[in-house]
């Protein structure tokens, strides 16, 4: 007996770009920490995320970060798989979100945690200039083309 092709669920209401983006920023936010949790913290010892007391206590904020960033994985991908079930995900500016959110992590950590918080450094016992203009100059990058893909896609929105 032949099956019926599975049709598409119908839409159930307009394309949310507002809604995509800020879903997507809050996973390039969660993943941006990942990165930095895993490579700088984990990986290389560069530093933990509290660095102003005992080596437990920053191993403590360590997996206080790392709470944080997968709750917001977590939620993050619920709330996009929501918009795509709901054929309500605008992807052009989810993918705009996410660099976003990446950009904005990175520029968050190296300005107030790094710089005005004095929370942590990249690194320790060396000159933090060139680390400090590397951390804060890949943010920016990834911020500007979350801004530019954010352009993009509202003209190519525009009604």
């Amino acid at each position: 007996m032949p099956s019926e092709p599975v049709r598409p669920a119908p839409s159930l209401g307009p394309v949310q770009a507002g809604r995509s983006l800020a879903v997507c920023a809050l996973i390039g936010v969660a993943v941006m920490a990942a990165v930095d949790e895993i490579v700088f913290h984990q990986i290389l010892h560069w530093h933990h995320f509290y660095d102003r007391s005992t080596s437990g206590i920053g191993l403590l904020s360590d997996g206080l970060l790392h709470t944080f960033e997968l709750l917001a994985l977590v939620a993050g991908f619920v709330l996009h798989a929501d918009l795509r079930r709901r054929r309500a995900l605008a992807p052009a500016h989810g993918l705009a979100g996410l660099f976003l959110g990446l950009g904005a992590f990175q520029l968050f950590d190296g300005i107030v945690d790094h710089k005005l918080l004095r929370l942590h450094q990249v690194r320790y016992d060396v000159d933090v200039t060139g680390y400090d203009l590397a951390w804060n100059g890949a943010g920016l990058v990834l911020l500007l083309v979350g801004v530019a893909l954010t352009a993009r896609a509202r003209t190519r929105t525009a009604p």
